[in-house]
C-alpha cells in the first residue's frame, strides 16, 4: 500500500470482521476509501462482502479466502482479527473448547494467511496478524489463549524473515479493548469497573499506519494498548 493512502482503492481481507477489532478495522479501511472484505460466522455490517466461515476448519477458512480473492480480483492486505478464549483452569475446560480456541487463533490465522500468499506476492501486498499482549506474558487460567497468541508472535516473526522483500508483515500485540470480547465470561474473569480498555477504534488505526507503509518498509512489531494495561509489559 502506498505511503499516506493505507486503504485507498485498496482490498483488505479481515477474519472476524463482524465484531470487535476486526469490525473498527473494516470501519477503517471503508473510511479510507478501500474495500473491506470479511470472513466470519456473522454478517458484518454495511453490506460488505464477506463470506460466512468457521474459522475454526482451517480447509474452510482457506477455501473461503480463496473464493473472496478471486471475486474481488486480488487483495492487498489481510488482518487476522478473529479470535476467542474461555478462561479457565485446564483441568475445567474440555478437551474441544480447548483445541477450538487454538485452532481459532492460531491455526486459522496461517491458514488464511497461507491461502492468499498468491494474491499478496502479485500486489507486493501487507499481511497484520493480530496477537496479544497475552502471547508475550503468560497468566493463569488461560493456557489454549496464551499457547494460541504466543504462537501467532512465533509465526508471525518466522513468516516476516520467510516473505521479506515479497509481503510486508506486521505483527500487532494488542491489550484490552472495549468489546463484547468478554461479554459471556464467568464474573472472575471480566475485567473490573476501574478497568482501563483501549477503544478499539485507536488499534485500528495503528493497523491502517502498518498497512500506510510502501513497499519495502515495514511496520514489523507493534504493542497497542491502554497506558495503565496491567497485562503489559
Amino acid at each position: 500500500m502506498s505511503a499516506g493512502t493505507p486503504g485507498a482503492g485498496r482490498t483488505v481481507l479481515v477474519t472476524g470482521g463482524s465484531s470487535g477489532l476486526g469490525a473498527a478495522v473494516v470501519a477503517a479501511v471503508a473510511r479510507a476509501g478501500g474495500r473491506p472484505l470479511v470472513l466470519d460466522r456473522q454478517a458484518p455490517a454495511g453490506g460488505v462482502p464477506w463470506v460466512e466461515c468457521d474459522l475454526a476448519d482451517t480447509r474452510a477458512a482457506e477455501a473461503a479466502t480463496r473464493r473472496l480473492a478471486e471475486r474481488s480480483g486480488g487483495l492487498d492486505a489481510v488482518v487476522t482479527a478473529a479470535g476467542m478464549d474461555v478462561p479457565g483452569k485446564l483441568a475445567d475446560i474440555p478437551g474441544e473448547t480447548w483445541d477450538r480456541i487454538v485452532a481459532v487463533d492460531l491455526l486459522a490465522t496461517a491458514a488464511v494467511v497461507r491461502a492468499a500468499l498468491p494474491f499478496l506476492e502479485t500486489s507486493r501486498g501487507s499481511v497484520v496478524t493480530v496477537a496479544s499482549t497475552l502471547g508475550i506474558k503468560a497468566v493463569a487460567d488461560a493456557t489454549a489463549y496464551c499457547a494460541a497468541k504466543f504462537g501467532v508472535v512465533g509465526f508471525t516473526r518466522a513468516l516476516a524473515a520467510e516473505l521479506a522483500g515479497r509481503v510486508g508483515v506486521t505483527l500487532l500485540v494488542p491489550g484490552g479493548m472495549r468489546t463484547a470480547f468478554f461479554d459471556d465470561r464467568d464474573a472472575a474473569y471480566r475485567p473490573g469497573p476501574d478497568a482501563v480498555l483501549n477503544d478499539p477504534a485507536d488499534t485500528a488505526a495503528a493497523v491502517m499506519f502498518a498497512l500506510s507503509q510502501p513497499a519495502g518498509c515495514a511496520v514489523r512489531e507493534m504493542v497497542v494498548c491502554a497506558d495503565q494495561e496491567t497485562s503489559y509489559p
